[in-house]
């Protein structure tokens, strides 16, 4: 840590270097950290290297085709002794607009994220991506490897933005002028611990559905999945949801097929029960009880007392995520099995919602969730928070974001004293970080990059939602706890036609 610091403080006293060839950079000496490669890669040219024949293969549809010209450097980080942590960092060649992107992950990351760094690219920035210490999408690297999973948890971010920004200025002979952090899903929550634990160390956070870890995934696998009888097969999700959206989608005062605000769907499974035998179009007692019970808060068994948020109405197309069975969620279980209780053999039907959970939230075991709500010194740096949840997502139950933001606002002392620091944008209709019946594409680094630099906090945002590739549908997202409501005229398709105003 101390390195870090010392290295920070060098390049922030330091004259201007001069700009190094990209091919140099191998050279370049870096605390706890080697450089692995660096090379210039030609406009169209890149492929990704886990598949060097795809371009041959599918050039007509190559993601990559339309990148620049950059410096790709690939480096090695150890902050640790058990540490391995594999960065890569984009450098435009050309048309740098002295701004460095840091992009996020998604499960147990264990990956470069590619198109988020093409992303960052093609919009001018110098950008940078971590695998976050590991290879592969398993928590089976945690198993006796504490320091790894510290790595996960949010020494990997650190060390890349540190190490990135030192090879920024070796490459250009110039300290980006700003930074910024986008993420989604874990990329939410890196994004979130880099503003709780290194507040300098970005100008702008972009956390989408941050995944801080509960125990929902086994909540409903205990609803569907113990038992067989219980279990919902994927071709009843759009039964349930269309019977959802006939109870509440007209609550917001318009028909749209979209629920503005699902804590206030009252929802009743036992609509479309079943009056005789199972079928196509009708839920089972058993099932209709475990469908309640997705909706319903997880609560100890023997004290009542309430242990995490629920999936919200809506979200019921994406149950496959969680539910589909016969296991637990990989992503949930591998944390219990390898963090948790160090058992590769771990049984997921064994877990006491009351003796169990004190064990789970231990911070050992809790070291990736960035649920701290002390933002101070992120907002004294003058930083900037945007973040978002899609209402619709099956993955991570939005109500955890909404109750973390209302705790980090209420101890910063309440809607006025945060309002010009840190801003969620919940969105109707949307699942996990995209997708789903509502406008689904917004444009949030605009929106940052308009608070930070222009001091324009974002009023609303402008979604859209897209069929066939052509856009049908736009609305705009609005800060909490407002919503988007209709003006009385107009098509109710087109966002001009709403304003963002309390409930």
């Amino acid at each position: 840590m101390l390195t870090n610091c010392l290295l920070a403080l060098a390049l922030a006293a330091a004259p201007a270097l001069a700009a190094a060839s990209c091919e140099s950079l191998t050279s370049l000496s870096l605390p706890d950290a080697t450089i692995s490669s660096s090379q210039s890669v030609a406009p169209g040219a890149f492929n990704l290297p886990t598949n060097p024949n795809a371009r041959a293969k599918a050039a007509a549809s190559d993601p990559y085709k339309d990148l620049p010209a950059f410096c790709r450097v690939t480096a090695t980080l150890k902050p640790s002794n058990d540490s391995d942590i594999k960065v890569e960092v984009w450098l435009p060649a050309e048309g740098w607009n002295r701004k460095y992107q840091a992009v996020g992950n998604g499960g147990w990351a264990g990956v470069i994220s590619y198109s988020a760094l093409a992303e960052a690219l093609r919009g001018g920035y110098a950008a940078s991506s971590t695998d976050t210490g590991h290879v592969g999408g398993s928590g089976s690297f945690a198993l006796g490897h504490p320091e790894k999973l510290i790595d996960f948890g949010w020494r990997s971010e650190h060390e890349m933005a540190v190490k990135s920004k030192a090879i920024i200025q070796a490459f250009y002979g110039a300290a980006p002028r700003l930074s910024y952090w986008n993420g989604c899903s874990t990329g939410g929550r890196q994004g979130l611990q880099e503003a709780q634990r290194f507040p300098g160390d970005f100008d702008g956070i972009i956390a989408g559905a941050p995944a801080n870890r509960t125990g929902l995934a086994l909540w409903i696998a205990f609803a569907e999945l113990k038992d067989p009888a219980s279990y919902i097969p994927a071709s009843k999700y759009s039964l349930v949801h269309q019977a959802v959206l006939a109870a509440c989608d007209a609550h917001d005062g318009l028909k749209d097929g979209l629920i503005d605000d699902p804590t206030k769907c009252k929802f009743d499974p036992k609509v479309i029960a079943c009056h005789g035998a199972d079928g196509p179009d009708c839920l089972t007692a058993a099932q209709a009880e475990a469908v309640r019970k997705i909706y319903t808060p997880a609560t100890n068994p023997r004290t009542g007392q309430q242990l995490f948020p629920s999936l919200v109405p809506g979200s019921e197309l994406g149950w496959a995520v969680l539910g589909a069975g016969p296991e637990a969620s990989q992503v949930i279980n591998d944390q219990y099995k390898y963090v948790v209780f160090k058992d590769p053999n771990w049984d997921w039907r064994t877990f006491d919602f009351d003796k169990d959970m004190a064990r789970a939230e231990t911070p050992e075991n809790l070291v990736m969730n960035g649920t701290n709500p002390n933002l101070k010194p992120f907002f004294l740096h003058n930083g900037k928070l945007i973040m978002y949840h899609g209402w619709s997502d099956p993955n991570i139950t939005p109500l955890t974001t909404i109750q973390y933001y209302k705790t980090a606002m209420d101890t910063m002392g309440g809607a006025k004293s945060t309002e010009g620091s840190m801003r969620l944008f919940m969105v109707p209709g949307m699942g996990h970080c995209g997708g789903g019946e509502g406008p689904n594409k917004f444009n949030a680094v605009a929106a940052l990059e308009n608070w930070v630099e222009k001091g324009s906090a974002p009023a609303s945002m402008i979604a859209s939602h897209s069929t066939a590739g052509k856009v049908d549908r736009t609305r705009p997202l609005c800060p909490y706890p407002q919503v988007a409501k209709y003006q009385g005229s107009g098509s109710i398709d087109d966002a001009a036609n709403f304003a963002c105003k309390l409930p």
